[in-house]
């Protein structure tokens, strides 16, 4: 068995700094991160939860809803088609996040389940709100959730 810590230490991302460069970057960062380590998560996880290329699909939408933001306002200064594509692709880019979050919780509780033998207990609520950042949280609170399992069923035994 492999020890629990080896998937935060590929990722190397402290929460804080992650969220603190998301401000800085104007949420940049956070698919800079998502196109640098989805293949090691899928890598180390031995799971492929979503294609190779999402991340970049992820920076294509979201990209083209903040040019065609910038575009529709140069253009006009009332409503024009391009705002309303621009909120689609907008939509869109938040919804390819939430889903590539739960399918990442996904992998994870499988990953913390076939490795370790425990279950990892992730928050389908917190998963919607804080997506990623809730994904990097629980792999950097991996160790601390295995000991309080292991405190658990030590219990139970005895």
């Amino acid at each position: 068995m492999e020890n629990i810590n080896t998937l935060k230490a590929k990722i190397d991302t402290k929460v804080t700094k992650f969220i603190l460069l998301s401000v800085v970057t104007g949420g940049i960062y956070p698919m800079m991160w998502l196109y640098l380590n989805q293949p090691k998560l899928t890598e180390h996880m031995k799971n492929e939860f979503v294609a190779r290329d999402y991340p970049l699909w992820l920076a294509i939408v979201t990209g083209f809803g903040w040019l065609l933001t910038d575009i529709s306002y140069s253009v006009s200064e009332s409503e024009t088609v391009l705002d309303h594509i621009a909120t689609l692709l907008s939509v869109a880019s938040t919804v390819m996040v939430i889903v590539w979050a739960f399918k990442a919780k996904t992998a994870l509780q499988a990953y913390a389940l076939n490795e370790f033998k425990f279950e990892l207990k992730m928050n389908p609520f917190y998963t919607f709100i804080f997506s990623i950042y809730y994904i990097v949280y629980c792999i950097n609170d991996m160790e601390s959730e295995l000991q309080k399992h292991n405190i658990i069923y030590s219990k139970q035994i005895s």
